[in-house]
């Protein structure tokens, strides 16, 4: 399948045996019993080496995998504040809560819903997510700092520093 005029070859040990034909390449490798595969075909002349094609596939499988495991994925965490009224210790718990989920490497959105007659103090519910991040401060930093949502929400999003 390799058409190139000519080729820098690589053998099974990895030493390279120089710029050949492609169809002298070819015959290298079914000679070996093995395949001819192209690994840097933007190189000038193109680079392909002589392997075992599936075990080339299950290589590289293999090591995408492990990439993958050690990839760590990001999720947004929820907090949610019942009431203006809430109690300091309860804020307390909240907040170790929120130190636990930014420890993980998570995004913590911390957010307040206004119930019945609370809403004509929307300054309250402000005051109330600054002392929540007063908490947090030293390891979290606002990453969408408060602001409305809706007409009942107030709510912020905190990533560790």
């Amino acid at each position: 399948m390799i058409t190139y005029e000519k080729v820098r070859l690589i053998s099974e040990s990895g030493e390279q045996l120089g710029i050949v034909s492609s169809k002298e390449a070819n015959d290298i490798a079914a000679s070996k019993s093995l395949d001819l595969v192209e690994i840097a075909p933007n190189a000038n002349p193109p680079v392909c080496k002589i392997v075992d094609y599936g075990k080339y596939r299950y290589e590289l499988a293999r090591k995408e995998k492990e990439t993958k495991k050690k990839q760590h994925t990001v999720s947004l965490k929820t907090i949610r504040i019942m009431s203006v009224n809430i109690d300091n210790h309860d804020m307390e718990i909240k907040s170790k809560k929120a130190r636990e989920f930014l420890e993980e490497g998570n995004k913590v959105k911390v957010f307040l819903q206004y119930r019945g007659r609370e809403i004509a103090h929307k300054d309250m519910g402000m005051e109330l997510l600054k002392t929540f991040y007063s908490f947090v401060e030293d390891i979290a930093k606002m990453d969408k700092e408060i602001e409305q949502e809706g007409i009942r929400r107030i709510s912020m999003i905190l990533t560790k520093k």
